[in-house]
């Protein structure tokens, strides 16, 4: 009787340790925590250089170059590398995949610069006036939405509205270094086309090249208040630290800060 008792008491006892949800056999799919298993908080960041090349893997998020680095091309691997972001683990706030797009202010130098405030046949409503074909700001506007309503809508973009889209502002692409107003009035054109389609827009450059390309905001510009992706970093720890900067606009957050490792871009989230 007394063996019968216990054998019941050990039985029990391994029944319930069964059952708890904490309980895993070593090698099941469900153990926790178990070595080289840690989940990457670190997303990346890729584009046209990145089409011939292994991609990581594993990456919390994804950012996808929409253009072939200037504001007119398409990245030739963009439906790919589109697939690859949507593998990423979401462990961060960040959206799962995102898209950048290289931006400009090209003046007469471009072979689609703007004539006046239509765009594809629909008129425009534009801050500053009427585009009439110089390389100021109202013509700036437009072409900065043309090349919106470009990348949303003719590079194979499905659902571009469910994307937040981030403006790769850099002084390698072409700017004018005398009509800081014009440069700010691109930008301002592209996050009016991107807001028209309920889209979220973020600014991705350094504290010194968006200083250099567009100086002091007006007051009633739509580039206050968006959110910053700071480049310039060399290490995680680096990026980490410039989560704590200002951010680009007044108004606005830094929520993602880049390094570059080994060829590959790595974003951090500062949310």
């Amino acid at each position: 009787m007394k063996t019968l008792f216990s054998l019941l008491c050990i039985s029990l006892s391994l029944a319930l340790i069964a059952a708890s949800p904490s309980f895993a056999k070593p090698g099941s799919t469900t153990a926790k925590n178990k070595p080289g298993s840690a989940v990457s908080s670190i997303g990346n960041d890729i584009s046209y250089p990145q089409c011939d090349s292994k991609l990581p893997s594993g990456q919390a998020f994804g950012i996808v170059g929409v253009n072939g680095g200037i504001a007119t091309t398409t990245n030739p691997c963009l439906l790919q590398q589109l697939a690859w972001a949507t593998t990423s683990n979401s462990s961060t706030p960040q959206p799962a995949v995102s898209l950048y797009v290289n931006t400009a202010n090209p003046g007469h130098i471009a072979e689609t610069w703007p004539s006046n405030n239509s765009v594809y046949g629909t008129t425009i409503f534009n801050p500053y006036g009427e585009c009439d074909g110089s390389e100021g700001a109202a013509c700036a506007y437009i072409y900065g939405w043309t090349r919106a309503d470009d990348d949303a809508n003719r590079r194979g973009i499905s659902n571009p509205a469910q994307y937040k889209w981030w403006l790769d502002v850099e002084t390698a692409n072409s700017w004018s270094t005398s009509d800081l107003q014009a440069n700010a009035a691109s930008l301002e054109g592209m996050v009016g086309y991107f807001n028209s389609i309920g889209a979220d827009v973020g600014i991705y450059s350094t504290a010194y090249q968006w200083q250099t390309i567009v100086g002091t905001l007006w007051d009633g510009s739509n580039l206050h208040g968006r959110d910053s992706w700071l480049a310039g970093a060399r290490t995680e720890r680096g990026a980490r630290a410039n989560c704590a900067n200002a951010p680009l606009t007044n108004g606005g957050r830094v929520t993602l800060a880049q390094y570059v490792s080994k060829g590959l871009d790595y974003d951090v989230s500062c949310l």
